[in-house]
């Protein structure tokens, strides 16, 4: 289940995101069918494409589009509660009902948003880190004309061979939608800086004013200038943003529970001196663990020698436990690579690491340079410690 209070999930760009494979270039997504229905004064369309709260945002932000609304599609009991939901075994899909002007946007355009933008409809019950059945790609119709037009479209988008992999999505007729909890709607307005808006959502709203800027309203979310930068295909906070973080202590508590080193490091942004550090030489196969909650962090795999005398990484596990900010102190412009659970700082990414190659295939360009002081090593096989037990206890679900 995802947290929605975002205490728990954030994620990696590209966890969150559809990845390269999947996501067709622009010029090369084709137009649906023409719709065949006779225009009315105004339209509903449901879609569900994962978390309910980016799809909401990509569609309240198009021209035509007089509102859309979170909620839940495709079960049988009456009147759905998002912990039932969350359960994977009502039979609902978050889903989002778009009411819509035919006259100023077609179904059919919004068939296209839905598969270019809002979602990967390869991905058979989940989306990115969300997985169940209430994820699935659906789209839930409410005329024998919108079921005609989608199955059309799934079939042209599949003969052209846009995505890599086969669309599951559903093409279902609408029995009932029932409206989310009133936290849901607009959540993406309401919460901007969030880590898991940040990383999930953000990004499609970046892809549809890419791709369809003509379509986008003014004052909608996707027209709204974000706190927020992409580099190298991340997302990045600004200084000024403190993201929301699950654990927190005292300053004196924290000191406590860290030690001096490790608490000028992670609370106080403090670097330890180059070749000094536990685990910048260290070769042995692992893991590299958030010393200031246990969360998984790095594998070994993806660490290799730059030189530098920190530890360096071409990525981290999934991405769940970082979140990146910039950094502009100390008269230089850099990355700063920040632990998600708790918002302590770890170090910081740059754009130097190795590509990959036949002896470094996990190379991506990026170099993740992180304080040994801000992690623990765990070898592959030993004993975890008590901090990172307790993590994985608390979180059986993640790596």
């Amino acid at each position: 289940m995802r947290y929605k209070t975002l205490t728990v999930l954030f994620l990696f760009m590209t966890a969150c995101t559809r990845s390269s494979a999947s996501s067709p270039a622009p010029a090369t997504f084709p137009d649906p069918p023409p719709s065949t229905a006779s225009p009315v004064s105004l339209e509903t369309a449901v879609f569900a494409g994962g978390c309910f709260w980016g799809v909401e945002a990509v569609f309240e932000s198009l021209k035509g589009v007089t509102s859309a609304v979170s909620g839940y599609a495709g079960g049988t009991t009456p009147n759905p509660t998002y912990e039932e939901v969350s359960t994977g075994t009502t039979g609902y899909a978050e889903s989002v009902q778009v009411t819509f002007d035919p006259q100023i946007i077609s179904y059919g355009t919004l068939l296209k948003i839905f598969f270019s933008v809002v979602h990967d409809p390869t991905q058979l019950n989940r989306q990115g880190p969300d997985v169940g059945t209430n994820y699935r790609s659906a789209i839930f119709t409410e005329s024998d004309a919108q079921a005609q037009q989608a199955k059309q479209y799934i079939q042209i988008l599949t003969e052209k061979k846009v995505f890599p992999r086969p669309i599951v999505t559903q093409v279902v007729p609408l029995k009932k939608f029932y409206s989310a909890e009133a936290y849901h709607q607009h959540y993406l307005e309401e919460h901007p800086d969030s880590p898991y808006i940040v990383q999930c959502d953000l990004p499609k709203l970046s892809r549809l004013v890419s791709m369809y800027p003509e379509l986008v309203k003014p004052g909608s979310p996707a027209a709204t200038d974000t706190p927020t930068k992409v580099w190298h295909g991340l997302i990045v906070l600004q200084p000024s943003q403190t993201p929301v973080v699950p654990v927190h202590h005292s300053d004196t508590d924290w000191k406590k529970l860290l030690g001096n080193q490790a608490w000028g490091v992670l609370r106080r942004a403090d670097t330890e001196a180059p070749f000094t550090g536990a685990t910048w030489n260290e070769h042995r196969p692992g893991t590299y663990y958030s010393a200031a909650t246990g969360e998984p962090l790095f594998r070994s795999q993806d660490k290799f020698d730059s030189g530098c005398g920190w530890p360096s990484f071409s990525k981290p596990i999934t991405g769940r436990g970082i979140i990146l900010r910039q950094d502009d102190s100390h008269g230089m412009s850099r990355i700063e690579v920040l632990d998600s659970s708790s918002g302590s700082h770890l170090g910081h990414v740059f754009n130097d690491g190795p590509d990959a190659s036949p002896s470094f295939p996990e190379g991506t360009g990026l170099r993740y340079c992180i304080n040994s002081a801000a992690m623990i090593f765990v070898p592959d096989g030993a004993p975890l410690p008590p901090l990172v037990a307790a993590w994985k206890a608390a979180h059986p679900t993640q790596p």
